[in-house]
């Protein structure tokens, strides 16, 4: 495994290039092209996915692709069933706070070879505690449709690309807000039991976000 350093405006620059020549590739023999490519920016809220995601969307649209940005705390179950055990139960926040059947059923399939591309932009308003009444949205053909959150690599959810961003554990408690600490023991379960880092198809070290490193495993491409 090599570890090499890059800023982050060549991260979203690689990412840009790399997320543009996968939607490019033509489907292989006998097989259907999918209208859209799926991509999960994966990791704790201390990595920010949201943030290294709504930077890709910009320069895929200049790439050439419709794209949006879709965030998986918009499909959260409703606090009934969140906090059922308790408000800062990490074991519950890791197995069911969000509603993976709801991603998958409004966003992802839909969005994967042979759906309709009418996507849920989000599900449940948190704050409110209700659903969120959002209206469904029709995918421009060739769309990027890039998914941000934690978990997202762990239930077999439909993505194309996956990219998941990784904090040594003292990193991740250093940067994770005081009150967000009981969260913890969930990404430590997420990382011992998913091991996202050993399988996904880009790794980003984001240790300090000043200077994030892209992980190459030996027998990759990168």
């Amino acid at each position: 495994m090599r570890v090499r350093p890059i800023s982050p405006d060549r991260l979203v620059a690689e990412l840009t290039e790399r997320l543009l020549t996968v939607a490019s590739v033509p489907a292989s023999a006998g097989s259907a092209a999918p209208a859209h490519l799926r991509v999960a920016v994966d990791g704790p809220p201390a990595a920010a996915p949201e943030r290294l995601a709504a930077a890709l969307i910009d320069p895929l649209r200049a790439g050439g692709r419709p794209a949006v940005h879709l965030r998986a705390g918009d499909f959260l179950r409703p606090a009934s069933v969140r906090y059922e055990t308790g408000r800062t139960n990490p074991d519950a926040y890791y197995e069911s706070w969000t509603d993976e059947a709801g991603l998958r059923r409004e966003v992802l399939d839909p969005a994967g070879p042979g759906g309709t591309g009418r996507v849920l932009p989000s599900l449940w308003d948190a704050a409110a505690d209700r659903a969120s009444r959002a209206a469904y949205r029709v995918l421009s053909p060739g769309t990027v449709l890039v998914v941000s959150g934690a978990f997202l690599l762990g239930g077999g959810l439909p993505f194309d690309v996956t990219v998941h961003l990784v904090l040594s554990p003292g990193a991740l408690a250093r940067r994770t807000e005081p009150a967000q600490r009981w969260t913890l023991p969930a990404f430590a379960r997420y990382a011992d039991e998913v091991a996202p880092a050993s399988f996904a198809d880009v790794v980003v070290r984001v240790d300090d976000p000043r200077h994030p490193a892209w992980v190459q495993r030996d027998e990759a491409t990168g």
